[in-house]
């Protein structure tokens, strides 16, 4: 029998690790509360350093919450505040599943290559990104390319603009495979009208 609950979505928060400076962790902390407050699901990078546990620290203080930590390694370091620990075995190539799993990333701060890679990948997937406290250069970079980014200069503002996200329909890129199958026949059959119509003319 399904559940007649709406489904609760998955915000990713992704930032630097051991190099996090203060204020990407405050910032980080904050919303990782907010976004609990908010009724989401936190999924971040699971260890127990920089924002990924600042965040899941601020959602632990919200009571109901829920936190998944998506690791690189099968064992070992993560955050005593992530609720589901996924040990992936993966290494990087876990930044993926960061990236795929989320409705609406937010990259906190500055962070490094693995955020930046995190941040393309959800670009390139289709996935919303809200970049909180970034620095010029980011904001250059990813404002470039395509896909939808947002900037914010607080945790409010983030959760602000992550609420104007999830209002909008689910990205293409992120469809059922049904739904993108059905889409790209529809695409073809009005090809092939289009020819046809063309070579009776």
């Amino acid at each position: 029998m399904a559940s007649s609950q709406p489904r609760r979505p998955v915000i990713g928060v992704m930032g630097a690790g051991e190099s996090a400076s203060a204020r990407d962790c405050a910032h980080a902390e904050d919303l990782g509360r907010r976004i609990a407050a908010a009724g989401w699901v936190l999924l971040s990078g699971g260890r127990a350093c920089g924002v990924m546990a600042a965040a899941n620290r601020g959602a632990k203080r919200v009571a109901g919450s829920l936190t998944v930590g998506i690791l690189p390694t099968r064992s070992g370091d993560v955050s005593p505040d992530v609720d589901v620990a996924v040990f992936t075995g993966m290494g990087d190539a876990r930044n993926a599943i960061n990236a795929l799993s989320s409705r609406v990333l937010i990259a906190c701060g500055a962070g490094g290559p693995g955020t930046a890679s995190e941040v393309a990948l959800a670009l390139k997937s289709g996935t919303p990104v809200i970049l909180l406290g970034a620095p010029r250069s980011a904001r250059e970079f990813f404002g470039g390319l395509a896909g939808v980014v947002r900037v914010a200069e607080s945790p409010e503002q983030a959760i602000a603009l992550a609420r104007e996200l999830l209002e909008e329909p689910v990205p293409t890129a992120n469809r059922p495979r049904a739904a993108r199958r059905a889409s790209c026949s529809r695409k073809r059959r009005r090809r092939r009208r289009a020819r046809a119509r063309a070579a009776t003319r």
